[in-house]
């Protein structure tokens, strides 16, 4: 099972950048994958901290890697 914490490492180790929890959770989201809601975060209010556009590349190849998502460009 792929963690938040074995993206994190993954990409801290391969790209020496550190990504937080809560833009993984916003990823999973962009990419409709299911989110559990986290126990101090109302559904209601937006996001505090959006994923930045330099972090949803690194973390969406750690997701396609492990088969979280489907490789961009082959035909499924």
């Amino acid at each position: 099972m792929l963690t938040y914490k074995i993206i994190q490492t993954e990409i801290k180790e391969t790209h020496g950048r550190l990504v937080k929890a809560c833009w993984i959770a916003h990823v999973k989201e962009m990419n409709g994958l299911p989110l559990k809601l986290s126990h101090n975060r109302a559904a209601s209010e937006p996001r505090k901290y959006p994923c930045p556009d330099w972090a949803k590349p690194l973390i969406e190849s750690v997701m396609q890697k492990h088969g979280m998502l489907p490789t961009k460009g082959k035909k499924q």
